[in-house]
């Protein structure tokens, strides 16, 4: 489906791929207890994979998306990819700064206030990717590129510079208000996405919107899960990035691998589209000139010389048959008549019946008896 609204990316399975698709889920369940055993041994690494993963993923999507806009016309497309680019900057100082990294000295706890920030940034640009990526002029990328530079710029400034932005994490109590009720609102942004996924889910076709969607939820079930801890390295942190990891693994298959797999369905995604709407209005254009054309060689037209009675005006038809001029009019063209009086035949008819009834009188001996009396 390639129109309006039926326009979509597609990327299904099919029977060849089967083997390659279960080996892969079984690398992902490996790959998963892995980093459960690396956590029990070593929570820092387990939390910098996971990091990686994701700061990768985000570089990788920029890197597409800013790559193909030359060529493709996906707006959706290169703003998240925009976006995701500062999302993965701040993630990565969120994995600096983190408990035990020993890199930022002068406060312990940094890492929670730019997990907060990189959150509001990726729930927000996945709200407004929905606004511009779908309209119908372009955005210039160089100035959302711009916008997003000082916007992150600013809020990291506000965390490691000038240290106004709230406090997440207080040593001794746990989360705070402001962190939790950040997490509540992050969350209800999400949702909110969800809810223009379902919107414009014709857009996407039904393998990525499944992908996009579990993405969403992983999100959402993660801030969750990061309202509960009360330490940097509890369980309730590791459930969260998990879920962070398997969000940014859907967004990873979702356009990244699939962009690399079939790329004339991503970068040139909106070309497919236009050359499909150009082939329906070829098509459409088609069937209308079959019908005119059908159409006038069923309209009869008259021309040359008629055949026709100086005195009845009947016409002769090619069959040798004289025909009555309204009768062959109608019949060889889209002609109807409809019957009346001119003024003078009407006069004329008028005088033709009061002559009439005047015979009719003196037939009767009417203007004799009047006579006699």
């Amino acid at each position: 489906m390639y129109d309006t609204t039926t326009a979509c990316i597609q990327t299904l399975p099919t029977g060849n791929d089967a083997h390659p698709t279960w080996v892969s889920r079984l690398v992902a369940t490996l790959a998963l207890a892995g980093l459960y055993l690396v956590s029990r041994w070593n929570y820092l690494l387990f939390h910098s994979l996971v990091e990686i993963f994701s700061i990768a993923v985000a570089g990788s999507l920029f890197s597409i998306a800013w790559t193909s806009r030359r060529y493709g016309r996906n707006p959706y497309l290169l703003f998240i990819g925009i976006a995701y680019l500062f999302v993965g900057g701040i993630d990565l100082l969120h994995t600096l700064s983190f408990t035990g990294m020993n890199i930022f000295r002068d406060y312990a706890y940094y890492t929670n206030q730019l997990w907060i920030g990189a959150r509001y940034l990726e729930s927000i640009s996945l709200l407004l990717a929905f606004l511009f990526g779908f309209r119908a002029r372009l955005f210039r990328p160089t100035p959302v590129f711009v916008s997003y530079g000082l916007a992150t710029a600013l809020l990291i400034s506000s965390i490691l510079v000038w240290k106004n932005f709230p406090e997440c994490f207080i040593d001794g109590v746990g989360l705070t208000p402001f962190k939790k009720n950040s997490e509540y609102v992050i969350c209800a942004i999400l949702l909110l996405n969800i809810g223009l996924l379902f919107r414009y889910r014709a857009r996407f076709g039904d393998y990525i919107f499944r992908l996009l969607l579990w993405s969403l939820v992983c999100t959402i079930v993660s801030e969750l899960a990061f309202t509960f801890y009360v330490d940097n390295y509890g369980f309730s942190n590791m459930v969260g990035h998990y879920f962070k990891l398997l969000s940014f693994w859907f967004i990873y298959r979702a356009i990244v691998e699939t962009s690399i797999e079939q790329p004339y369905k991503m970068i040139f995604h909106d070309l497919d589209r236009a050359n499909h709407r150009l082939r329906d209005e070829v098509t459409r254009h088609r069937q209308t000139a079959e019908e005119l054309r059908t159409a006038l060689g069923e309209v009869n037209t008259l021309s040359g010389l008629l055949p026709i009675c100086a005195c009845c005006k009947k016409i002769r038809d090619d069959q040798g048959y004289w025909n009555r001029m309204e009768t062959y009019i109608t019949k060889h063209s889209e002609v109807q008549f409809s019957h009346g009086y001119c003024p003078e035949c009407y006069q004329k008819e008028l005088d033709r019946i009061d002559t009439h009834f005047e015979d009719r009188q003196v037939a009767n001996g009417e203007y004799a008896g009047e006579a006699a009396a």
